[in-house]
């Protein structure tokens, strides 16, 4: 018992490590990624924070698995390098038995990312997919430019001639009113202020010393103008004020758990049986009525050329009938197999847990470096590997030239192979790892 907890303890730290390493990568990433779309719209720090938290939950997805392959080989790595794991196989113990902690640990991890996977993921993934739809509508905050019309506010043409930014004071103004087509008001006014109203979904153009001047572009008769000492224009303000939408609506895959993705698959599967045998019942109907079987040859009169364009008019038909079925068919395929790829992603990713306590074990042990630096570098080796089979089999999967099964799990049966090779090998002691020929490539400082 000691052991097990003393094992344990030397992952505890490198996992939590690497996953705030990872995750503040990750965070970078999507920061630098979507800085243009939040700079310069008044975002509130709350709902930039919201966005934040709720994008975490596909970082926690992809960094899990990746803490525990960096923190089985700096616990190993460590161990082996402080000759703790000669002393315990010395007293009898095997690298399989030092191995069953973090294996245990590694399981219990991935149970949890399941259910991670199917239950908050999916809230997470739909949440931000609105909030990020309601940031992308907003536009930034008006700007008026002196002496240039700004048609930011629909139905409104604004021109100041003279803008205050701090004060928000305007001079000498002119704004096209379209809002009650066919009218037109044109109103113009020495001065005036613009500010929000309370409840922010009105623009107050606060205006004083001027005149409106209305037109009907129905009837060229009638004009009328109007002078005014103070006078409110309230234009609509939604397109500059963020709203958050509410929850609901379709969601698309990576917002469903397996379970609602199993019975959209199901619905799928009953559309794509109806099209099969639409499209077998029309090739048998077909069949039946081709005219090769027709032993009579029609002669060449004036009815026959009839009957001629009649039939190619109706093969045209058919043809298109069976083309259209075939569309159909074959897009029920893709959005079938594009779900049950999501849906062997949920399983495949944590069990990835497993897969790299199998790696990470032998090779810390081989290595017999602890360093993070070191656990970095191999970490990423097999990161690439496995993103790369991962990207790869879903996009084949997805276009229907690999089933979604092995699209998903051939990264983690051939890693997992070759970390049972690893561990086999380890163990009997055939294989120590050297990586110190790299320090002759590392520039030395003097």
């Amino acid at each position: 018992m000691i052991l097990i907890k003393y094992i344990l303890k030397n992952h505890i730290a490198p996992f939590f490590f690497s996953v705030f390493v990872l995750i503040a990568i990750f965070l970078l990433q999507f920061l630098m990624k979507f800085a243009d779309r939040l700079v310069g719209k008044g975002l509130s720090f709350w709902v930039v924070l919201k966005l934040i938290t709720y994008n975490l939950a596909w970082m926690v997805v992809l960094v899990i698995p990746m803490s525990v392959l960096v923190a089985v080989l700096m616990a190993f790595g460590n161990m082996s390098q402080n000759n703790e794991i000669a002393i315990l196989k010395a007293t009898g113990i095997s690298l399989y038995k030092m191995m069953i902690p973090p294996f245990v640990a590694s399981i219990i991890l991935a149970l949890m990312l399941v259910y991670f996977n199917n239950h908050i993921y999916p809230d997470a993934n739909h949440a931000a997919r609105l909030l990020m739809e309601d940031i992308s509508r907003q536009k930034p905050t008006l700007s008026l430019v002196p002496g240039v019309f700004s048609q930011d506010v629909p139905n409104y043409s604004i021109l100041a001639r003279k803008v205050d930014a701090h004060t928000n004071e305007l001079e000498d103004l002119t704004i096209y009113d379209y809002s009650e087509s066919p009218k037109v008001n044109i109103v113009t006014a020495t001065k005036g202020k613009i500010y929000l109203s309370k409840n922010q979904k009105k623009l107050i153009m606060d205006l004083t010393n001027g005149e409106i001047h209305e037109t009907d572009n129905t009837n060229s008769i009638e004009y009328r103008r109007l002078r005014f000492q103070r006078h409110k224009i309230a234009m609509p303000a939604e397109q500059f004020t963020f709203e958050q939408s509410a929850p609901g609506g379709p969601r698309g895959d990576r917002e469903l758990g397996a379970s609602a993705m199993l019975k959209i698959v199901d619905s799928l599967n009953v559309y794509l049986n109806q099209y099969e045998n639409e499209l077998n019942k029309k090739i048998s109907e077909l069949i039946k009525k081709n005219p090769s079987n027709n032993k009579n040859i029609v002669q060449p009169d004036s009815y026959s050329k009839f009957i001629f364009i009649r039939a190619q008019q109706r093969i045209k038909a058919d043809e298109s009938s069976i083309l259209n079925t075939l569309y159909r068919i074959d897009y029920y395929k893709k959005e079938i197999n594009r779900y049950w790829v999501e849906i062997h992603k949920k399983y495949s990713l944590p069990f990835a847990c497993l897969i790299f306590v199998l790696i990470g074990a032998p090779l810390g042990t081989m290595t017999r470096k602890g360093g993070f630096g070191m656990a970095a570098g191999i970490s990423l080796v097999f990161f690439l590997i496995y993103w790369a089979f991962l990207i790869g089999g879903e996009k084949l999967a997805d276009r229907g030239l690999l089933s979604p099964f092995w699209g998903m799990w051939s990264a983690n049966i051939l890693l997992g192979i070759l970390g049972i090779i690893l561990t086999i090998k380890s163990a009997r002691e055939k294989i120590t790892l050297d990586f110190s020929f790299i320090r002759k490539y590392i520039p030395q400082s003097r």
